[in-house]
């Protein structure tokens, strides 16, 4: 067997996700017995966490054959608080199972699922859950499929059938032309459906059942036909890192697709600098694995002696790291026994973190406490679980902080010189607004002979290789496109450190002139409820400083949509459920970051003093007969040496 396919199944909470998957792996004879979620014996759902919550927290693996194909599926969280987990797992999906309910619709993490799909380019299919509902409809949630997610959306459930070849026909120049000359032939139309799939100008969709064994089937038999990923053995080994975890040992697992050549035990693989030995090949299957001498492109597998590789990297061969769009919008301070020692307590979270690169670890030197960032308060109570069963300590979590970030209104530029005795250097940087979530950009219009491509880079490194501290509250800057515009080196007297010194102070220098913007974390908001309760939700909306749309109505159902501070909302939650009594839905989805809503209160709140943080200044240092003195950021251009 060579053929190899990883596909994914994705789905807003209860939608039917695991049960789906369980139906697949029974009739492809990977497994002797359905497990259900709510039965506590899912295949996938093994750890003893998702067994008593009864959802989905991990992203794990089964492999099962059919018609010559050997595939990896992968079942993954449906949980919002748990989607960065979920999005890394998309990052190795050669094709997606989207599975929506037919009674519930499109919800709001559906659609958040179909963005990073598309952010990926993964071809999808849809399975329409549910259908025994006796609220189930089809057709309505077909419309609102085409409406919300894609109008190249077809159903599949009466096959090629007439009106579904003119349907596919419309959306292909070679193949309209074969239907008006009345030339039809089913395995010419399948494989240009395979090739429109694999592009994703369509996407099929089959309905059914899951719980009750209908459909699944026909949907499989479906997926079989409509993919087929080609890979190249012969290539040099590339591959890209999906996971990391770590066995009962505490042996470092890395999860990697491999995406051409072959991989062996023994092989040497370099990264960052280093040389390292793949000292074990594993195939999982749930929590059991298999072991094997080769991986061959195409293959899901879990190596052991790489000590140095993060999610979304790629190996082997260069590449860039994928870029991953769901960012935490909270923060939270770990509380733990004073017996126990804080530096053991952080090796433990810095192995959380390398499993789960979101969490964004770090020791707070100044409050003396460890800090995580997280989607939301059930990741929490979840993670308290896992420290208590993998390490065997209990520990809470102090109050959830919201994560706000800062940025500029329009552009600068900064000045930074950095000359004590001995050492030498100076920055001039741009500084320009970009758009919002695209992070931090930087690129050099310096001239090498104004300074050296080596000094050039070290200046690039130090402006993106971690976040930096706006002024107003000291959280994290973002949303900036960073130009070098000249600099200076000494010949004898500049060392590498000194840049990082020089490039610190422009950036700060360039802040103190700006027009700083304060921005918080937003959900889009979606809401169905009963028609009557509509003049409430508007009202709450308003009450927590959000926007909406202007509401739909169907059927005495009114559809919200619209966007809210996390710090307004987060809570509002458990009060929807209060005064609707079931009767409704909410869905909250990251939105990204915007101008915050009340920031003179946020800003007087944290109290942060930007003139005694000890990791950035605005001034430069200047040196004047042997001894190096201090100009202040609003003096400090009539000093620069590259300004005269």
């Amino acid at each position: 067997m060579n053929m190899y396919e990883t596909i994914g199944v994705l789905a807003h909470v209860d939608a039917g996700k695991t049960t789906f998957s369980e139906q697949l792996l029974y009739h492809t004879e990977a497994i002797r017995k359905r497990g259900r979620v709510d039965h506590q014996d899912a295949f996938l759902d093994s750890h003893d966490i998702e067994k008593s919550r009864g959802i989905t927290v991990f992203a794990d693996q089964a492999v099962f054959r059919f018609n010559g194909t050997e595939y990896t599926l992968i079942d993954t969280p449906g949980h919002v608080d748990f989607s960065p987990e979920m999005e890394r797992a998309i990052g190795v999906m050669d094709a997606a199972i989207v599975i929506v309910s037919a009674a519930d619709g499109v919800e709001g993490h559906t659609e958040t699922v179909w963005s990073l799909l598309q952010k990926h380019e993964v071809p999808a299919f849809l399975f329409l859950n549910k259908t025994d509902r006796e609220s189930a409809d089809v057709a309505a949630v077909l419309r609102e499929i085409r409406r919300t997610l894609s109008d190249d959306v077809c159903l599949l459930d009466d096959g090629l059938s007439p009106e579904l070849v003119e349907w596919i026909a419309e959306r292909d120049e070679e193949l309209l032309e074969s239907y008006l000359d009345d030339d039809y032939d089913e395995k010419r139309w399948l494989e240009v459906m395979k090739k429109m799939v694999r592009e994703r100008r369509i996407f099929p969709a089959v309905s059914g059942s899951a719980l009750q064994d209908t459909g699944v089937t026909d949907f499989l038999k479906w997926l079989d036909l409509l993919t087929g990923a080609e890979w190249n053995e012969d290539a040099p080994f590339a591959a890209r890192v999906y996971k990391i975890q770590h066995d009962e040992g505490g042996r470092r697992l890395t999860f990697l697709k491999v995406l051409s050549g072959r991989l062996s035990v023994r092989d040497e693989v370099s990264l960052h600098g280093k040389t390292e030995k793949i000292t074990e090949i594993r195939k999982y299957s749930g929590r059991k694995f298999a072991a094997q001498n080769t991986a061959r492109a195409g293959e899901l597998i879990a190596v052991t002696g790489l000590s140095d590789v993060r999610a979304g990297e790629q190996i082997g061969t260069s590449g860039d790291r994928t870029g991953f769009g769901l960012i935490p919008a909270l923060s939270a301070a770990v509380r733990f026994d004073p017996v126990i020692s804080p530096k053991d307590m952080l090796e433990h979270f810095m192995m959380l973190d390398a499993e789960d690169p979101s969490l964004s670890v770090i020791w707070d030197p100044h409050a003396r406490e460890i800090r995580i960032h997280v989607m939301g308060t059930i990741q929490l109570d979840v993670l308290k679980d896992v420290v208590k069963e993998r390490f065997g300590a209990d520990i809470s979590f102090g109050e959830p902080a919201i994560l706000y970030k800062e940025t500029i209104r329009s552009g600068v530029n900064g000045y930074g010189h950095f000359e004590p005795l001995r050492h030498y250097s100076e920055v001039h940087l741009g500084l320009e607004p970009a758009a919002r979530g695209a992070g931090i950009s930087f690129e050099s219009k310096c001239h090498p002979n104004d300074l050296a491509p080596g000094y050039q880079n070290l200046v690039g490194q130090t402006l993106t290789e971690k976040p930096h501290r706006g002024l107003l509250t000291g959280s994290p800057l973002t949303d900036l496109d960073i130009t070098l515009l000249t600099g200076r080196a000494h010949n004898e007297h500049t060392s590498g450190g000194d840049f990082r010194e020089a490039s610190l102070r422009a950036l700060r220098q360039g802040l103190e002139k700006a027009d700083n913007v304060l921005l918080e974390p937003v959900y889009d908001v979606k809401v169905k409820i009963p028609a009557e309760l509509m003049g409430r939700i508007l009202s709450d909306l308003q009450q927590a400083n959000g926007r909406f749309d202007p509401p739909e109505t169907e059927d005495g159902l009114a559809l919200i949509t619209g966007r809210v501070p996390v710090a307004t909302f987060m809570d509002y939650p458990a009060r929807f459920a209060s005064f609707t009594n079931g009767k409704g839905s909410l869905s909250l989805r990251p939105g990204g970051y915007e101008e915050c809503h009340n920031s003179e209160n946020v800003i007087e709140a944290i109290g942060y003093d930007k003139d005694a943080d000890p990791d950035y200044s605005s001034s430069s240092i200047f040196c004047a007969k042997g001894k190096g003195y201090a100009v202040p950021w609003d003096e400090a251009e009539s000093a620069m040496h590259l300004l005269k």
